[in-house]
């Protein structure tokens, strides 16, 4: 499994457009195959940070629901949303191994 972390840059006087955004991508993603795991919106601390994150069973089925983008309307109408508002200032993405169980957890599945 693969999980995408992805720390956003956002415009802090357009949050509800980046909510509504966010919301937008996890239907698609759990529509697309993988497993969205939410979004973090600003709340405490600094006004313009928000992360997300989500996970595939691999890298090469991530790279799948990449490619899938361009050809899905519903994608396509959720990029261009984030265009005409521009509240995306920047992001990053990076990629991780997700470890779920502790070693109790792990002990009792077998």
């Amino acid at each position: 499994m693969v999980t995408c972390f992805l720390k956003y840059v956002i415009d802090p006087l357009k949050i509800a457009q980046f909510e509504h955004y966010s919301k937008l991508w996890i239907d698609l993603v759990n529509e697309m195959g993988g497993l969205h795991h939410g979004y973090l919106l600003p709340h405490e601390g600094p006004s313009n940070i928000a992360y997300a994150s989500f996970s595939y069973p691999s890298l090469a089925a991530y790279e799948e629901y990449r490619n899938a983008i361009p050809q899905s309307p519903k994608c396509q109408a959720a990029l261009d949303y984030a265009v005409e508002h521009q509240f995306i200032v920047s992001y990053e993405r990076n990629f991780f191994k997700p470890l779920f169980e502790g070693v109790e957890t792990a002990a009792r599945l077998f």
